[in-house]
C-alpha cells in the first residue's frame, strides 16, 4: 500500500532547511520579545512574530523558527507547524514585491485565471515563484473578500481593483522597471518586507494613505441617505409581531 494515499500539495508542511542563512540579529530578537510582551499569553504573538521574521529574511527561516520557539517557550516544532498552515507565511524568499491575484467564485468568473496565466507569462514563472532577479514572486489567492471589484489583485497586500489583462501588464512592467505604484484603495507600494513589517505590529505611519473604500463599497451607503434610511438605536425594541389573521 506504499504510495497509495498520494498528496497532490507535495511542498506543504515543508520549511527550506537546507538555507540556513538569515539576517536576524539582537535587534530583530528585541523586537520578537516586545511582540511577545503585548499579549497576557506570549504564545499568542507567534502571528505577528513570524510576520517579522519575514521582514527580515524574506521567509520563514530555520533561525526565525528557533528565535520564535526560544522566546516564547515553545518547540519548534509548535513554531512549524503554524509557519506552514497559512499561505501567508513563506517557505521559500518572496520577491522584492509579492503579486497574488484572485482565482476565487466571483474573481473566477470575471477573468482571473486569465489574469494568473498572463502574470505566468509575463514574469516567466509559476505560481509560487519568483522572478530570477527576485523583483516579483507570484501566487494564487484564495477569495481577497474584494468581490465588489472583482477581478482583484494584490501588491503586497495593497488591493488592485478592477483589474483586466491589460492593466495587468502595466502593473508587472511598473514593477519590473521601479516605477511608483499606488494601490486602488490603499497606500503607494514599499515592498513586501515592508508591508511584512506592518503586518508585524510596527505601523509606517501611512494607514491612512490612499482611499479605503472605492464606490461600489459605499453604494448602499449612498443610497441610504438619498432615501433618509437609517438604522434603528441600539436601545430599540423589537417590534412585536402580529398574530397571523385566523389564527
Amino acid at each position: 500500500m506504499s504510495g497509495h494515499f498520494a498528496s497532490h500539495f507535495p511542498d506543504s508542511g515543508s520549511v527550506d532547511y537546507s538555507d540556513q542563512s538569515s539576517n536576524i540579529d539582537d535587534t530583530t530578537i528585541a523586537e520578537l520579545r516586545e511582540l511577545a510582551a503585548r499579549y497576557p499569553q506570549p504564545r499568542s504573538a507567534l502571528l505577528p512574530m513570524l510576520h517579522l521574521v519575514q521582514s527580515v529574511d524574506g521567509r520563514v527561516s530555520p533561525r526565525g523558527i528557533e528565535v520564535c520557539a526560544d522566546v516564547l517557550g515553545i518547540t519548534t516544532a509548535q513554531v512549524s507547524g503554524v509557519a506552514t498552515f497559512y499561505t501567508m507565511y513563506k517557505r521559500r524568499p518572496a520577491g522584492q514585491h509579492h503579486l497574488g491575484v484572485c482565482t476565487t467564485a466571483l474573481c473566477a468568473v470575471m477573468g482571473g485565471d486569465i489574469l494568473l496565466d498572463r502574470a505566468k507569462k509575463r514574469l516567466g514563472i509559476d505560481e509560487g515563484q519568483t522572478t530570477p532577479d527576485g523583483k516579483v514572486s507570484l501566487e494564487r489567492l484564495e477569495c481577497n473578500a474584494a468581490c465588489d471589484f472583482a477581478p482583484v489583485a494584490m501588491v503586497n497586500w495593497e488591493f488592485f481593483d478592477n483589474m483586466d489583462p491589460a492593466k495587468m501588464d502595466d502593473l508587472i512592467q511598473r514593477l519590473l522597471d521601479g516605477e511608483e505604484v499606488v494601490s486602488s484603495r490603499g497606500a503607494t507600494i514599499t515592498s513586501w518586507r515592508e508591508a511584512e513589517r506592518v503586518l508585524a505590529g510596527f505601523p509606517d505611519g501611512r494607514a491612512d494613505e490612499g482611499p479605503s473604500a472605492g464606490p461600489a463599497s459605499v453604494l448602499g451607503l449612498e443610497i441610504a441617505r438619498e432615501n433618509d434610511w437609517t438604522a434603528p438605536p441600539a436601545d430599540a425594541k423589537p417590534a412585536e409581531q402580529k398574530p397571523e389573521e385566523g389564527k
